[in-house]
């Protein structure tokens, strides 16, 4: 995998997609990172690179080094200052799944007027389409919606496990609050093809909607889940 120092410190991006490796059960708790040789010659980095990379995790308490035995997985949940719930990804994780996101395509789109997301955004908005593949099974159809001033690089394309909240953290944007809303939705012939459905089947739709301190909308996404496969799951700490 290719990086840039374009996108910022070389260390800093080998953090983050590890660190998405390990929320997503790619590198499952308790179990090695891969080795420092082959972190370098799947990155094209230095040695010290890839060192500063695992030394941000450790300090953030997601791996442990043991000397000849090498870097384990401690800890596969992240925090949000939001709300004691955990993310649904992170609730399958822990039951042993994997996840893995495939971007089908970002671009900066025109919107039409008298739309929601006209209302939300203005007339252009960047958007994003992914689909989430649950223990290599296809289980999500996800189209994100994000004002203009979420920076993105549509030419250099966003790699597939990146989180769309650190693209937002990147742009300097502080979300405040979220909103979501759930109902049924109908399996579209592209979203039934992507998720291998019949058109027509009904699927759990998920409306997401993320707000800055002003109230301002930064992020609208539209979900499409196919709970025939996993039932949507949510978690809330006492």
């Amino acid at each position: 995998m290719s990086i840039t120092r374009k996108k910022g410190p070389l260390y800093l991006q080998v953090k983050k997609i590890i660190k998405d490796r390990i929320l997503h059960g790619v590198y499952p708790l308790g179990t090695n990172i891969p080795s420092e040789p082959l972190l370098e010659k799947e990155f094209q980095v230095s040695k010290m690179t890839i060192r500063s990379a695992m030394q941000e995790l450790a300090q953030e308490g997601y791996v442990e080094k043991k000397s000849g035995v090498g870097t384990i997985v401690l800890r596969n949940t992240s925090f949000s200052k939001l709300s004691k719930g955990k993310r649904f990804t992170e609730i399958l994780v822990e039951e042993g799944h994997k996840i893995e996101k495939k971007v089908l395509g970002a671009a900066l789109a025109d919107i039409e007027e008298g739309t929601e997301l006209r209302r939300l955004f203005g007339a252009r908005c960047r958007k994003i389409e992914r689909l989430y593949f649950l223990d290599g099974e296809p289980y999500i159809h996800y189209i994100h919606f994000f004002s203009e001033a979420v920076w993105l690089d549509e030419a250099a394309g966003l790699p597939d496990m990146q989180s769309l909240y650190d693209l937002i953290e990147e742009s300097r944007i502080e979300l405040e609050s979220f909103r979501d809303r759930f109902t049924v939705g109908f399996a579209s012939a592209e979203t039934g093809k992507l998720l291998g459905v019949p058109e027509g089947a009904p699927l759990l739709k998920r409306l997401r909607y993320s707000f800055d301190a002003e109230g301002n909308a930064v992020e609208h996404s539209v979900g499409f889940y196919n709970t025939e496969l996993q039932h949507y799951l949510v978690n809330y700490d006492a």
